[in-house]
């Protein structure tokens, strides 16, 4: 298992999401792929894991509705099997350990992402990653020190697993790359990234983490 105590997050990077034509297109997201492409390729240069998390729904799933109310219910996407499922090629996991929401045993988990060497992907029936229940014994085993987190819907999918870690790992140091995040609505997210620096939420730029020298930093201090 890689070393590193700085794993990279990577919220929701699929089709549906991410393309103008995708069934549940967050507006704008088009534009963040060059810095997506740029956080991926950095982390697989660098030897430093990536964590992802993506929907893979079914038509019965409870967040699946054809008559949304745009907070806890939503059109289809992201359907099982689908293009729209799909992360995108810039994104595209290292040899992925994949996780499903269903309960497994925490010493044969433990023991497969000890001895895995590739990223990690955490399959989700519901907007929040946190539904999936081997997520936290999982961050157990990676025991990070940093997490640099990006991906969208910021107001969404990203809201829920950064208030997630700080509910659950408040000793991890947490980084939101702004500009490789979109909202649903913007004055959501004005609201939100302002909540998390008063929560203690590093927010940063992709520059700052691919040429600024923020993860030799992370690496030193946590050595």
């Amino acid at each position: 298992m890689p070393t590193s105590r700085v794993i990279f997050w990577d919220v929701d990077t699929q089709y549906d999401f991410m393309k103008a034509d995708g069934k549940l297109y967050v507006p704008d997201a088009e534009q963040l792929i060059p810095n997506l492409r740029k956080l991926t390729d950095y982390a697989h240069g660098h030897g430093i894991r990536i964590v992802a998390s993506a929907d893979d729904h079914v038509v019965n799933h409870s967040e699946i509705s054809a008559n949304p109310d745009w907070k806890t219910t939503f059109p289809p996407h992201c359907l099982r099997g689908t293009p729209g499922q799909r992360k995108l090629a810039e994104t595209a996991l290292r040899d992925p350990l994949v996780i499903e929401p269903d309960p497994q045993d925490g010493t044969a988990l433990a023991a497969s992402v000890r001895s895995h060497r590739g990223d990690i992907l955490f399959h989700k029936h519901r907007f929040d990653v946190f539904s999936n229940p081997n997520l936290l014994p999982v961050l157990d085993v990676l025991n990070p020190h940093d997490i640099v987190l990006y991906g969208v819907a910021l107001d969404v999918c990203d809201k829920y697993a950064i208030e997630g870690l700080l509910q659950h790992r408040p000793q991890v140091r947490l980084f939101a790359v702004v500009d490789a995040m979109k909202p649903i609505d913007r004055d959501v997210a004005e609201h939100l990234l302002k909540e998390w620096g008063e929560e203690g939420v590093r927010l940063v730029k992709t520059s700052e983490v691919v040429m600024g020298g923020l993860v030799e930093e992370l690496e030193r201090a946590s050595a």
